[in-house]
């Protein structure tokens, strides 16, 4: 059974790797206007993560594929190998 969340539940929520970086707040998401799939995490970075000082920050927000995103309960949980 598919568990859906609304989106206004995510916002807020802290996105950790699953090797423990803390990337940031989720804050929102890039979702295709045509299939309504989600595509990516809008984050904002925490700026003393040096992992997140590693990847590509634009316009203040990290982008995370959401082909990265493992799990969704406490906190979001993405595969740190999917990152670029």
């Amino acid at each position: 059974m598919v568990k859906y969340m609304i989106a206004e539940q995510l916002v807020g929520k802290e996105v950790v790797t699953t090797d423990g970086f803390d990337l940031g707040k989720f804050v929102d998401a890039e979702v295709s206007e045509t299939s309504g799939k989600l595509n990516a995490l809008v984050i904002e970075p925490n700026v003393d993560s040096e992992l997140v000082n590693k990847l590509s920050v634009k316009s203040g927000r990290l982008t995370v594929p959401y082909a990265s995103v493992m799990a969704v309960n406490d906190f979001i949980v993405v595969d740190r190998k999917n990152l670029v």
